[in-house]
């Protein structure tokens, strides 16, 4: 049996903030960041502004949500499954050929149910693209898998998702909200496609994986998304000790955590930098964004920065208890609270709803402070020159 390495809470939280990027201020380019965090979850709630670029802007000084839609424009990064629907760097796709075959045996059925739709989609695309899907008429309304009762999806609405699922077409520029679709055979460049004829499945297969245990760092086998593909517990267990056994992976002892976590052997000098490190990181604030890449394991949360979060926005107004869009916030090396924020975009204030502190937070000047700065940054990032604060725990 392996042994295990010991590891004060305290280190691999910080440790997992670095790898993060979110320990000290991180680089400026989008692209290197977005390869440093191996993808960045897309999502539509627009709240304030979306996922994807909350994500970069907590993390790159400066950064404008153009920065990552002219990645998104020059071929340097691509739109499809990983944790989720996420903007993954080119280079890396090949790796997700498995998930494409995948998805491409599940939908072919709707595919063909659509018929000659599909192939006047496709026709119109190589002739005009790329195109929005308002440039695609259809009279007639079927059932997409997002409608909950009545048909109400244009036929060829359906189709472009079920071919941007399978891969067969792709996201090649976003205007604001609107995305634009083209053939991904034309639109990824040749040496890219041979290299996904090239790569044999199971080294794929292999080599997402590996792609999914650098984005954790800290990970255990019993996450559902484990390696990014359709596992059994059993054979996502199988994959850990594979590489325990080959001494690439470290099974960790955290102290006061029953879960079992492990990480990268690679890493471990890393987190030595932080083994008996009790110098004090205060100073910054960030709110963090609900589909944040630290946030992905919500029991990692709990066991490493003992703290409960859920994502509300999908939880009945009634039984909300910190809001719809309430933000973690990362102070330091802990989450000491949460902000619940929405922006009044046509009178340009951002509304916090709630600005609530765990009960163990001493309110500190500095505390105030570092929230008061953090508040503005963000209004100032989603056009906001105004704030408005209903309900806080600070006088700010």
């Amino acid at each position: 049996m392996t042994a295990k390495f010991p590891v004060e809470k305290s280190a691999l939280r910080r440790f997992l903030l670095s790898k993060q990027a979110l320990l000290e201020a991180g680089c400026s380019d989008a692209l290197q960041m977005v390869k440093k965090l191996e993808c960045v979850q897309l999502d539509p709630v627009s709240v304030v502004e979306r996922n994807q670029h909350l994500v970069l802007a907590s993390r790159i000084p400066g950064y404008e949500t153009r920065h990552l839609d002219g990645l998104l424009a020059e071929g340097k990064v691509f739109e499809y499954f990983a944790n989720a629907a996420c903007v993954i760097p080119m280079e890396d796709f090949p790796l997700f050929e498995p998930t494409r075959k995948r998805i491409q045996l599940k939908v072919a059925e709707s595919l063909e149910k659509l018929g000659l739709v599909v192939d006047a989609v496709i026709e119109q695309l190589r002739s005009e693209g790329p195109l929005p899907s308002r440039a695609f008429q259809s009279e007639k309304r079927v059932h997409g898998y997002w409608d909950n009762k009545l048909p109400k999806t244009k036929e060829t609405s359906l189709a472009l998702n079920l071919l941007l699922d399978s891969g067969i077409i792709r996201v090649v520029r976003r205007d604001r909200t609107e995305r634009y679709f083209d053939l991904t055979e034309r639109t990824v460049s040749s040496d890219l496609l041979e290299k996904t004829r090239a790569m044999e499945e199971e080294t794929a297969r292999k080599m997402l994986i590996d792609k999914y245990l650098r984005a954790y760092s800290v990970f255990e086998p019993r996450d559902p998304r484990f390696g990014w593909q359709k596992l059994k517990a059993v054979e996502r267990r199988a994959e850990v000790e594979r590489r325990v056994d080959a001494g690439a992976v470290i099974p960790l002892e955290v102290d006061g955590t029953e879960r079992q976590y492990y990480m990268l052997a690679e890493d471990m000098d890393e987190l030595g930098q932080f083994v008996g490190d009790g110098k004090s990181l205060e100073g910054t604030a960030t709110f963090l964004s609900p589909l944040d890449n630290l946030l992905w394991s919500r029991e990692r949360i709990k066991d490493l920065f003992e703290f409960d979060y859920k994502w509300e926005i999908y939880t009945p107004r009634s039984k909300r208890k910190y809001g719809p869009y309430a933000m973690p916030i990362l102070y330091g090396d802990r989450l000491i609270g949460r902000m619940d924020p929405q922006i009044d975009r046509k009178n340009e204030v951002l509304i916090v709803r709630l600005l609530q502190l765990e009960p163990w937070v001493e309110k500190t000047t500095e505390l105030r402070d570092a929230i008061r700065n953090a508040l503005e940054a963000f209004a100032a990032f989603n056009g906001a020159k105004d704030i408005h604060l209903e309900q806080a725990d600070l006088n700010i």
